[in-house]
């Protein structure tokens, strides 16, 4: 059975000691994937203090960023975005950011229906507003 450990050279680095994802058999797990770009420290959307505490946000500017990061890592891993099954989704102020949110997701999701959780949380690692973490299958020949 198929079990590694998948890094993309386009998604942002891990803030922690974890891969992008990892593959086992045909399922591939991604770690939480937020909006960062690779190779630098700004966070797309993200206005911050001299403290590194947040100011301001986008949420539209962060969602998109997400959703890029999210295709990197699939892609890498050699699978398509039609390939998501299962996406969890950590917003940071629902009251404010999920009516955007969802308007969103329906724009890149609803061809692929996948299904999906959403839950308020009081802070992520880093000053970010919207993290997702994606479970994927992977069509390739010699399992289908």
């Amino acid at each position: 059975m198929i079990n590694e450990i998948i890094n993309s050279e386009r998604a942002p680095e891990p803030v922690g000691a974890y891969p992008h994802a990892r593959r086992v058999g045909n399922f591939l797990f991604l770690s939480g994937v937020g909006p960062r770009e690779r190779g630098t420290k700004v966070i797309p959307g993200v206005t911050l203090d001299d403290h590194g505490n947040i100011l301001d946000y986008d949420i539209t500017v962060q969602t998109l960023s997400v959703f890029r990061n999210i295709r990197y890592v699939i892609e890498d891993a050699g699978a398509r975005w039609e390939d998501i099954v299962d996406v969890q989704v950590y917003l940071t102020n629902m009251k404010k950011d999920f009516p955007t949110f969802n308007r969103l997701y329906a724009e890149h999701f609803t061809h692929v229906q996948a299904c999906r959780t959403t839950i308020e949380i009081g802070a992520l690692p880093t000053p970010i507003a919207v993290e997702l973490k994606v479970v994927c299958i992977i069509k390739d020949d010699e399992i289908y």
